[in-house]
């Protein structure tokens, strides 16, 4: 979900992850994010997934002008603020623990008049969910947020609460483990779902998932 400290590594990789800064390119946008792994773990730093699904919104020319989207998991802002400079209108959720760190770079990447359009607000899965109203989202987005096994049924249950027969899923994420293929299990049982596109320069799946038969187009 968030805030879980992986071991740290070496290589070119890990070193990425303990740069305090990440530095994008995305719709006409430099996006410069601070990133902190020692003091919020996963939830404050830049995943591959993020950085694939940023550019599949970009350059398959989904449409977000005023649409709603939500994000889950949505650590150090970037795909949330990407939908938001493509003219979503946003709330990026995570628990209350990354939530300033969150805000901060959604703060010093969006100009003044794009600010009203982003939200930071709690949510954990499964607990939160009176605060959002069902079904009103015709976004639902995540990135990198499917490795925790223990919260397999609490996201599903967050997904099926949030998403109305209209509702899009885009969830961009690594096929590490078994328990990931039972995660799409999972979320075979309750939507259709499909594969729209995969990286594989840095191995990242995005899943598109809806409510009753898939639309081919967004």
């Amino acid at each position: 979900m968030a805030l879980v400290p992986y071991e740290e590594g070496a290589g070119w990789a890990a070193r990425q992850l303990h740069n305090p800064w990440a530095t994008f390119r995305f719709a006409s946008s430099t996006i410069r994010l601070r990133q902190d792994w020692r003091r919020l773990g996963v939830a404050a730093v830049v995943w591959d997934a993020a950085v694939v699904l940023c550019a599949y919104l970009e350059m398959e020319g989904v449409d977000l002008r005023d649409r709603s989207v939500i994000e889950l998991g949505a650590g150090t802002g970037l795909l949330g603020i990407v939908a938001t400079l493509l003219g979503a209108r946003v709330t990026m959720t995570d628990r209350e623990a990354a939530l300033e760190f969150l805000e901060s770079n959604v703060q010093a990447n969006l100009p003044s008049e794009l600010r009203p359009r982003a939200v930071v607000k709690e949510l954990t899965w499964g607990k939160d969910l009176d605060n959002f109203p069902p079904g009103t989202f015709d976004f639902v987005l995540g990135a990198d947020i499917v490795y925790l096994e223990e919260t397999f049924a609490e996201l599903l249950q967050t997904l099926e609460h949030l998403c109305s027969e209209q509702t899009v899923i885009l969830l961009a994420c690594r096929i590490r483990y078994e328990r990931d293929h039972k995660f799409l299990k999972m979320l075979r049982d309750r939507f259709s779902v499909y594969e729209v596109h995969y990286d594989s320069s840095k191995d990242v799946h995005i899943y598109k998932a809806q409510r009753g038969t898939l639309k081919d187009d967004f």
